[in-house]
């Protein structure tokens, strides 16, 4: 099977998302008494990325709201892939979750040609938010900015690093969006993670990357790094002084990383929409709004449902950009 007709049967499963219906094995009676054990947040990435900074807040709120610890298990590689598969053979019960983002749950499995699971092996609980993607860089690579960037990467053609999280992930995605934005030619070196790529950027084993405000916040502030960009439409509320690509002439390019949970499939009804109310409590906390608004996650919640919509729809983005070539599968 050719890449474009693999993308394109893929897509087509992943759209039978929205139709998930989760399995009423247990009764509102037990949903009730959910959960009765400790429940496993599966986080597919190392530690201190963007993802497992907003599930330990997240997982604590939960713990101290339904009285049984919510344990986060970091469970990288692959793309996502790895931590993808645990939650998707996980009972459901509701006990094991998976910490979605767009790695695990579209794009990894669009960009391999034998994914261990589908998107339809999944129920949404809820979308968190997203967060716009920025390139950052040690202080001492000489771009400074968008502009100079790109002019460097054209002045140095395939001598340029770039790290991202690892392939099919969303730093991966958003490097692919600005190659085909700009032309420019970088090499890219994936990593098992945000936290060991930024490791290797602060220390100039590479010379840049994309990240979050979120996994970047405290190498921001220490100044151990620099941030180039914003890849957004505008600039980011968390970094003021910081111009969009855009502003730099760089057009087309626009990258964010969005944040969600899910559990299995077939988990009953009532247990995801006892996790989904308790959820969107969280969020409305003002300690969790503040300090979710400081690392420059903008915040949505809602429901089930309407994170469902919303992985169709990111489905079927990704699903055009490999069909086009944008964005390049892996074996």
């Amino acid at each position: 099977m050719n890449i474009i007709r693999h993308a394109a049967a893929v897509a087509a499963a992943l759209f039978s998302l929205s139709m998930v219906t989760p399995g009423t094995a247990l009764s509102q009676g037990a949903a009730a008494n959910y959960p009765n054990k400790p429940v496993r947040v599966v986080v597919p990435f190392p530690p201190g990325a963007s993802n497992d900074i907003i599930a330990r807040l997240l997982a604590h709120k939960l713990s101290e709201f339904l009285g049984q610890q919510f344990v986060v298990d970091n469970r990288p590689g692959a793309g996502g892939l790895i931590g993808g598969e645990i939650a998707a053979s996980a009972a459901p019960d509701g006990h094991t979750l998976l910490f979605a983002n767009p790695a695990p749950s579209i794009n990894s499995i669009l960009m391999s040609r034998k994914p261990p699971y589908r998107m339809g092996d999944f129920a949404p609980v809820m979308f968190i938010g997203y967060v716009p993607l920025i390139i950052v860089s040690a202080p001492s690579f000489p771009p400074n900015d968008g502009k100079q960037l790109l002019a460097y990467a054209k002045a140095n053609p395939g001598k340029v690093n770039w790290a991202s999280s690892g392939n099919g992930s969303s730093l991966h995605i958003g490097l692919a969006l600005f190659q085909a934005a700009t032309g420019a030619d970088v090499v890219h070196v994936p990593y098992k993670g945000t936290a060991p790529a930024l490791t290797d950027v602060i220390a100039g084993r590479v010379n840049l990357m994309y990240t979050t405000s979120v996994s970047a916040d405290a190498h921001i502030k220490s100044g151990r790094v620099k941030v180039l960009g914003v890849a957004a439409p505008k600039r980011q509320a968390v970094l003021p002084n910081v111009p969009t690509l855009a502003e730099e002439g760089i057009r087309n390019a626009e990258a964010t990383v969005w944040f969600g949970v899910s559990a299995p499939a077939r988990t009953p009804r009532a247990i995801i929409g006892k996790l989904n109310s308790e959820l969107n409590k969280a969020l409305a906390l003002p300690d969790a709004k503040k300090r979710l608004d400081e690392l420059g996650l903008v915040v949505l919640g809602g429901t089930p449902e309407e994170f469902a919509a919303f992985l169709k729809n990111e489905a079927e983005k990704m699903g055009g950009l490999i069909k086009t070539g944008r964005v390049q599968m892996n074996n």
